[in-house]
This record gives structure tokens, sequence and C-alpha cells, in this order.
């Protein structure tokens, strides 16, 4: 077991917690057994108490066993938006022992069609803002549909987002929660699977990570309580619950608290000092591009800010300029912490009271994390860089339907399985991790993670293009951004111009995914065997 860092460890925290042998949906109806009347959400000023919560979710579980047939199992889409409806949806699906498949409300068709197709999911719970992409996806049986302005209360003066605001035209969220169905008997266990959200990897084809109750507790139990929340913290739920670490920063782990959801559908850093201030909000987790866009705010000084308690996150670095900025604006440290898809979030957080800069943190509650040589698999001394492994309870099962990638990301050592992250990093002589490099071939914009192989595959769907590869450039807003190097079908030479192709792919693939800058090229340089050296152009881009 890994305890260097154990000198440096939270002052009173017990090295490893002891975990529910319950379902996230549990922690739910504990906090509406004994706190009915408490707020567990406030969206855009309307408030509504954990009873409220906890009805509707019972009523939906109902209506999706009794009225759809959802069985024990099951995978249900969930395509929403930050917003009631996404929790409650949420856990309904989980109280009626099925399984949640979120999906990036940015998504096209045609990754829609992907994950509907390799989770098997029949039943679908979406935006009407996304049901334009999500209509013409084969395979769905039903699909509810949720309009956000039903839980908006119409006389609010906070700035809220036109899809928000939008009239509902469809009825069909309201009519589940109408037919007033009560669940069966909450048959999961904690070893049953619970959410799965998809990841990518070199081969581009998204892949599902089976999460299991148990290991979503791993870290819905840690997160506040490793970062000294008080009794009824008030959390900004602005990161993207769809993604581990909205889902159980901004979701799971304040509800497993107690504690508040100041939920914003899309981020809006005037509402977020207007929220701050009115809502007494304690804590939030960020990542760095919406801190950069929250600091820039020359209306920042009229906003009562002092009732922050916590502030924190990860996806990317924050630059020590900004971390400076941010102790004198807030009067707080940014706490940064490191983890994955695969890992239902954290692996690593930076204690609370003696946080390093540009760090990943120390190995989590419970979690023992190693780093290994590349090439023999040795374990490594403080400074020397090589992959970080990880082994903990918070880990997943594997990869849904793929046995040989999932065998591929585990490897024995110390006696232990552990999880092989595809980061680069190393450890100091105080047990504080820092990440270097990426093993995988990904590309980080913003916080989220693009996979090139990925977009390559959709822009080979362009009648003008003949080879493609991408690779990621420096950007000072974005952390990095997409580029595409491209090789032109003869027949389109000099009678297509980069902007079309960008043009393009913003209808195909979601937005942070579309290349911001197309390059045409007359060649790529390859290997004997015909791969394409992307990571040759990569480090050509990184000299430039």
């Amino acid at each position: 077991m890994f305890t260097r860092h154990y000198p440096h460890w939270p002052p009173g925290q017990p090295k490893t917690l002891e975990l529910p042998k319950t379902t996230v949906y549990a922690n739910l109806a504990a906090v509406a057994a004994r706190d009915p009347d408490h707020i567990a959400i406030d969206y855009y000023g309307r408030r509504i108490s954990y009873r409220e919560i906890k009805e509707q979710v019972d009523a939906l579980a109902g209506f999706l066993q009794k009225r759809w047939n959802v069985a024990k199992g099951d995978r249900v889409l969930l395509d929403l938006q930050n917003s009631p409806q996404f929790v409650i949806a949420f856990y309904a699906i989980l109280r009626a022992d099925a399984v949640v498949v979120p999906v990036n409300p940015m998504n096209r068709t045609e990754e829609l069609r992907h994950f509907v197709a390799d989770s098997d999911a029949k039943v679908a719970i979406a935006g009407q803002d996304v049901l334009e992409q999500l209509r013409p996806v084969k395979g769905l049986e039903r699909v509810l549909v949720a309009a956000y302005s039903d839980y908006l209360d119409a006389g609010t003066d906070l700035p809220v987002p036109e899809f928000v605001r939008a009239p509902a035209a469809d009825a069909s969220w309201r009519a589940a929660l109408a037919a007033g169905l009560s669940p069966g008997p909450h048959a999961a266990a904690p070893e049953d699977l619970a959410v799965m959200p998809y990841t990518s990897g070199t081969t581009g084809e998204p892949k599902g990570c089976m999460h299991t109750h148990a290991s979503m507790q791993a870290t819905s139990v840690a997160y506040l309580h490793w970062r000294g929340s008080r009794e009824r913290s008030v959390v900004l739920s602005a990161l993207p619950m769809f993604h581990v670490t909205g889902m159980q920063a901004g979701m799971n782990a304040p509800i497993y608290a107690g504690a508040t959801l100041v939920i914003l559908s899309r981020w809006d850093r005037d509402c977020a000092g207007m929220q701050i201030e009115r809502a007494r909000v304690t804590n939030w987790s960020a990542i760095t591009t919406m801190l950069v866009d929250f600091l820039s705010n020359a209306s920042l000084k009229k906003y009562d800010l002092s009732s922050m308690q916590v502030l924190g996150g990860g996806g990317a670095s924050m630059p020590e300029a900004m971390a400076r900025k941010l102790e004198e604006v807030i009067g707080l440290p940014y706490v940064e912490g490191y983890g994955l898809s695969e890992t239902m979030a954290p692996t690593h957080i930076n204690p609370p009271h003696r946080p390093k800069r540009q760090c990943g943190g120390i190995p989590f509650y419970g979690t023992d994390a190693r780093v290994i040589d590349l090439h023999d698999f040795h374990e490594l001394q403080p400074h020397q860089v090589g992959e970080i492994i990880v082994n903990g309870p918070q880990v997943f099962r594997g990869y849904w339907k793929q046995p040989a990638a999932s065998a591929q990301a585990f490897l024995s050592h110390d006696g232990k399985s552990f999880f092989r992250t595809g980061d680069l990093g190393y450890y100091d002589e105080e047990g504080y991790f820092f990440i270097t490099d990426r093993l995988k071939r990904m590309i980080n914009c913003s916080g989220y993670k693009v996979w090139p192989a990925e977009v390559e595959a959709m822009l080979y769907a362009h009648p003008a293009i003949q080879e493609a590869c991408v690779i990621g450039v420096r950007d000072a807003y974005r952390g990095e951004t997409v580029k595409a190097l491209v090789v032109l079908k003869k027949e389109f030479l000099q009678k297509i111009e980069p902007r079309e192709i960008v043009d393009w792919a913003r209808e195909k693939m979601a937005a942070f995914k579309v290349p911001r800058i197309v390059e045409f090229v007359d060649a790529l340089p390859k290997t004997a065997t015909g791969k394409i050296l992307w990571r040759e152009l990569q480090e050509r881009e990184n000299r430039t």
C-alpha cells in the first residue's frame, strides 16, 4: 500500500471510510425521511424539498416499471441538461433497479446511435431541446420528454437560458408523474450495475464504464467528507451532471449529505454570481475555464461571495496566476483533484489544509496508487515519470461488452489488480501526484475529453476527405483545442475551404469535438505498415 502521503492526510480524517451497504437511491430516501422539508434543489430560484423530489422519483420509477416494463438491469438513456428532471430521472432509474446511461446533451444523432446500439437501451428520458437529434435514432422504443420550464419560477429575474424558458411541447413527463404509480420493492444490491458513463480510447469507439452502486458510493460518500463540509451545505451544480465529476460533486455527494443543489442548466457567470449571493452557496467544484470566465467578469465585485467555504475541481491544471487571483477574489485555495470516468471521479485530491498547485493530490480514501515503468512495469521512485495505476473501491468493473479492452485496462501488481489510467505522471517526496502527459491519445478541451480517433472516424464520412489526423493544439482559454490535418481527395482539390469542413463537423458532432482548426496537407506521415504517425504530428505541433 502506498503510504508516503499519510503524514499530510487531512487532520482527524480516517484513512478509509466505512461505506454504506446500500444503493445510491437509499441515500436520497434517507435524507427525505430525516429532513423532508429541507430544500434539495434551487433551480433559478424555484425551491424543491427533499420530500417532493423523493415523491416524484418514486412516481417516475413506478411508471417506468409498470407502464414501460423497465426491469432490473435494463439500460435507460438519460439525455438531459442539468435540471431537476435530471436528478429525478437519475434516481428514478436507480429506484426501478435499472442502469443509468448518461449522455452529453451536446451529442448529435450519429453519436447517439452508437450509445443506444451499444448499451441496448430501449427507453430514453430526454429534454425537449435534444429531441431533434434523438428522434432519428433506431432502437429506442419509448422516449419520455421533459420541459425544463415545468420547474421554473416564471417570475425569476435571473438570466435564464431560452431553452429553459421554452414552454412544454410534450406532456409525457407530467403525465408519467400524474399516473401516481408506486414502484415495486427496491431489489437492487450494492454490487449491481447502477450507471454506465461512456468514455473512449484509442480505438475511437466510446465504451461504457460499468459502475455499481458500491463504486458510486465510494466517491459519493467521500467527496464532501474529505473537504470538511458542514451540515446544510449549499452546492453550486454548474458542471454537467452527465459527466462523472458533475454527477458526483454536483449531485450524488450533496444528496448523500442532505445538501442543497443550486442547479444551472447552462454556465453563465452572472447567474453564478447572483446565485452564490442569493442561495448562500458554500461549495463549488469547477473546471479551470469556468473559473477563468468567472474571474474575468467586470461585474464580479458587485456579488457577495462571502458564503463560499470550499472551492475545488479538476480536469485541467489551474495556472499559477489564476490560482493566486482566485485566492485574492474569493479568499479560498483551489483544491485540485484527479480521476477518470473509470474511477467515478476522484482517485486523488489535494488535502484541503495543505494543497499544492497544479497537482492531482494524494490518493483518496482506500485508494492505492503507484507509478510504474512503461516497459517492464517495475515500480518507480519519487520524481520518476511513468504510468499511474490505481486500486480502490471506486474503480469500475470493466467496459460494457468489451472483455478484451477490459482485460487490457488492468494489471496485477504487488498482489492486487490495478487499473491502468493511461496517464503519465510522478509523485514527489511527500506522496503528492503530478500529471505530466498522456499515454492514451486524448485532447482536453475545457475539461471535456476528446478522443482523436473518434473525431477522425466521423471526419471520414465527409465526401472530400481522403485521410485525416486529429491532434491537440494549445489554447489560452480552453487549455487545448482540436485541430484536423486533412488530405483531400483529388477531385476536391482547390474546390473546398477549411471552413466548410468545420461547418460540416458542427452538424455531425458535439461542439467540443469539432475541429476549430482544419489544415489541408498533401500527405500524412506513416509507418511502414501504413499507420499514421499521429505522435510525430503532435510533437511537431507542440514545438511550434
